[in-house]
């Protein structure tokens, strides 16, 4: 980077005078615990809440899921979770994509969203934006709709094309 100019030469040689390397979250799972307690409490601290309990099975996912963006996607999860919270058991809504294992309570909500978006699909002939499209009669854009569609295996070409659909 300091070759291409997008590094300040001067910089790297301060920040390299003991250089530390620290393993990727996903290489230390077993600090996730912690980490979780320590972000909680922080950010319970700050909005004024109360929260003492993590869900045991919410911690087991959360040591599960690799974390591409290391502590900090940990902690802005945690950031919301404490905002989204109401009482003292903190509340994590994980994101699809911490799934580790699938659970059945994942296999049926996705039956049950795979089942509404292709319903909504054949209502709307298989058209997915503009005024009469599925994204806005299910309340979202037609990218996270066609991210959505994308996950669960749904072809709206097929819902189209057939009555009786089944994904792939």
């Amino acid at each position: 980077m300091m070759d291409q100019k997008q590094f300040r030469p001067d910089l790297y040689y301060r920040l390299n005078v003991f250089p530390v390397r620290i393993p990727p979250l996903r290489e230390r799972r077993e600090d996730i615990p912690s980490l979780v307690q320590h972000f909680t409490q922080k950010y319970a601290r700050k909005s004024g809440k109360q929260i003492g309990t993590v869900p045991a099975a919410i911690m087991q996912r959360l040591m599960r899921w690799d974390w591409p963006g290391n502590v900090r996607e940990l902690e802005n999860l945690i950031e919301r979770s404490v905002i989204l919270t109401t009482g003292s058991t903190l509340n994590v809504s994980l994101p699809a994509r911490i799934t580790g294992a699938i659970d059945a309570v994942e296999v049926v909500g996705n039956f049950e969203e795979q089942a509404r978006i292709v319903s909504v699909l054949r209502e709307t002939q298989g058209r997915i934006s503009g005024p009469g499209g599925a994204a806005l009669r299910l309340g979202v854009k037609h990218s996270t709709l066609l991210d959505r569609m994308k996950k669960l295996g749904i072809d709206a070409r097929e819902v189209r094309n057939s009555g009786a659909y089944v994904a792939a």
